[in-house]
């Protein structure tokens, strides 16, 4: 019988994503717990059809049911050994020893090791037999190995481990069948009882006649460890693909240039690459606008149609393309390896602010999702680095600020080249994305100063092989960011979108006959519930250079950022229903220079996304964080803005 549940068990960057989505393709989801550097995710492996048995007789009441078809795949958050240090590893512990309250002891593993370091996964390995779960051992980087004139040797490592074993090429999909069959055969087998001798010293029942069991059995399990590597692998020292790249990557001069191009052509191609993909999406929602009006008599389903539905959660997907690519480049960053040296490169900068290089992850993680970059804090050690990083992730420039950046740098930024090569409203962009940053680290060492003040603990981190992307992986990963955020504007963005128009359509002004059709609408709004409310806390955002509809749009995306284009899109519709112009140009005849500068500023410190203080609160465990997170990025905001709109006025008159 094949097992029901099966955990893919590793060290972090030994391949475990890319043998996951390989056996699991679309059939995934996100859990609720972080992964290698973000997330981790369960999914289904479809095997092949079995065929039923026959029963012998037509009186046989015996019949053999069908194998099943697929079996549920958990890719565990990586780890170094069965001894957590982080509370990514402690989750991985907990499954494998069946203590999740969630999630319960897997039927087997595939456990991924690293080709090119064996040793450090063999040293997992011998912890990790204690447990008797039944195993097969998938090998990656196979290629890496021959490339560099090394040799492995399967059949030894299987003798040795007890289990079957798989050599794996995951980018080229090597492997992979194998691992398939191997699962539909049933082949699991739990480790060797006896492990070379091994398995009495790291099981629980450790002599207590040393001092040190628990270090002795650590130095038995890396002793065993190097001799098994060394038995079954002949691998060079050095790789000189990643000895090459790094003298340039890691070097004093070039590497903080070269991590500077990067970080300047990220920012770039938000804007360049995906204005082609953001103006198509924007006429064919404007067409579809368009044919509604069209093909519908005119009323209250009509306007809740186009002005509730289209005009709401249009204008946000038309965002979509910057958001791919912003994470496209981030998962292509982390990939091919250069994440991590990017953590080396900042380890000394961040220090200065009270940070260790760990922390870089977490922190880039957050220019996509604050989400996945608060969970991916779990990599860090120290409990208060791990507090600090959680609590300035909002003030990274997520993805969900991204919409808001766009409408105001395209209204009110002319798009012109530098050298013919930089985008002015790049540079903009790349600028508030500065902004963001400096602040929470400065955030970060106010905090280290004070509430979280103590000792570092030593900053280690792995700079894994430099390897080629899967192109699977990397389109997979596009599809769910896809598949998330069109389910937010499906759900959340849709839902918000009705009820302010709702709030926007009634009550319903009496509006004398003749008056004309535009100047109609604009006095339903200003009459209606939406209106009422926007002028009533108007005063409070006005010393921002705020009137009522921005105030409006600011109050609407407390829920979620991104909410505020929508929210823009419809208290401005009924301009641009009749005079035909985008959003942007709208704007640009109502809010003046130093209230779009105001709107910026405060949009890059707000902490408004309520899935954010959500998980603040799991990951923190308590709510004064999250209320704490709220009110000091509250603050700033406000006061940021205050000064920003009062100084440009007097510069712009």
């Amino acid at each position: 019988m094949q097992p029901r549940t099966i955990a893919l068990v590793g060290t972090p960057n030994s391949g475990k994503s890319t043998i996951f989505n390989a056996l699991t393709g679309l059939r995934q989801k996100v859990g609720n717990f972080s992964g290698v550097t973000v997330e981790a995710k369960t999914g289904s492996i479809r095997l092949a059809e079995q065929p039923t048995a026959q029963p012998s007789s037509p009186t046989d009441s015996t019949t053999t049911n069908a194998r099943q078809t697929h079996v549920q795949c958990i890719d565990l958050p990586g780890l170094y050994s069965l001894n957590p240090k982080t509370p990514d590893e402690k989750i991985s512990v907990e499954i494998l020893r069946g203590e999740h309250s969630r999630y319960a002891q897997p039927d087997a593993v595939v456990f991924v090791m690293e080709g090119v370091n064996l040793e450090k996964s063999l040293f997992l390995y011998a912890q990790y037999a204690a447990l008797k779960i039944p195993t097969i051992v998938a090998v990656t980087m196979i290629d890496s190995i021959q490339a560099s004139g090394g040799v492995f040797d399967d059949i030894e490592m299987a003798h040795a481990l007890g289990v079957e074993v798989c050599g794996i090429v995951g980018h080229k999909g090597i492997g992979i069948e194998d691992i398939r069959h191997a699962i539909a055969a049933n082949d699991f087998r739990p480790p060797e009882a006896a492990l070379q001798g091994l398995l009495s010293d790291i099981s629980s029942e450790l002599p207590r006649s040393t001092p040190h069991p628990e270090q002795e059995s650590i130095e038995q399990q890396h002793e065993w460890a190097r001799q098994i590597a060394s038995d079954v692998a002949r691998i060079p020292e050095h790789d000189a693909l990643t000895l090459t790249l790094d003298a340039i990557f890691l070097h004093p001069l070039w590497g903080p240039l070269v991590f500077l191009a990067v970080m300047l052509l990220f920012f770039q191609a938000i804007f360049t690459w995906a204005t082609p993909a953001m103006d198509g999406i924007d006429a064919l929602f404007a067409a579809l606008g368009d044919q509604i009006t069209t093909l519908m008599p005119a009323g209250i389903v009509q306007d809740f149609v186009v002005n509730g539905v289209i005009a709401g959660v249009g204008s946000v997907i038309k965002f979509l393309p910057q958001i791919l690519i912003l994470t496209l480049v981030i998962t292509l960053l982390e990939d091919v390896g250069y994440l991590a040296r990017g953590a080396f490169l900042v380890d000394r900068a961040m220090g200065a602010f009270g940070l260790q290089g760990r922390a870089f992850v977490p922190l880039l993680s957050s220019f996509a999702c604050a989400i996945p970059g608060m969970m991916s804090a779990r990599i860090i050690a120290s409990e208060k680095d791990r507090l600090t990083t959680i609590l300035i992730a909002p003030l990274m420039p997520c993805s969900a600020r991204l919409p808001i950046y766009v409408l105001m740098i395209t209204a009110f930024v002319p798009s012109v080249f530098l050298a013919g090569i930089l985008n002015v409203q790049g540079l903009v962009l790349m600028g508030l994305y500065a902004l963001g940053g400096v602040s929470g680290l400065l955030a970060a060492k106010v905090l280290k100063s004070t509430a979280f003040h103590g000792s570092k603990l030593p900053f280690l981190m792995e700079l894994p092989p430099y390897r080629f992307p899967t192109w699977k992986g990397l389109l997979l990963t596009l599809f769910h960011r896809t598949k998330q955020f069109l389910t937010s504007a499906g759900t959340t963005i849709l839902l918000l979108s009705v009820l302010l128009w709702g709030l926007g359509a009634f009550p319903q002004a009496q509006i004398s006959s003749g008056t004309e059709p535009i100047r109609a609408k604009q006095i339903q709004l200003e009459q209606s519930a939406l209106g009422r409310i926007g002028k009533a806390i108007e005063p409070v955002f006005a010393p921002l250079g705020f009137d009522w509809k921005v105030t409006v749009g600011v109050l609407g995306s407390f829920a979620a950022r991104e909410v505020f284009v929508s929210v823009m899109g419809q208290v401005y519709s009924v301009d641009i229903a009749e005079s035909d112009e985008q959003l942007r140009t709208i704007l640009q005849r109502t809010i003046s220079f130093p209230a779009a500068i105001s709107i910026l500023v405060f949009y890059v410190y707000a902490l408004q996304c309520m899935s954010t203080i959500a998980v603040m609160k799991r990951e923190t465990g308590s709510w004064k964080y999250p209320a704490f997170a709220f009110s000091y990025t509250l603050v700033l905001a406000y006061t940021a803005s205050l000064l920003v709109y009062q100084v440009c006025r007097v510069l712009w008159q």
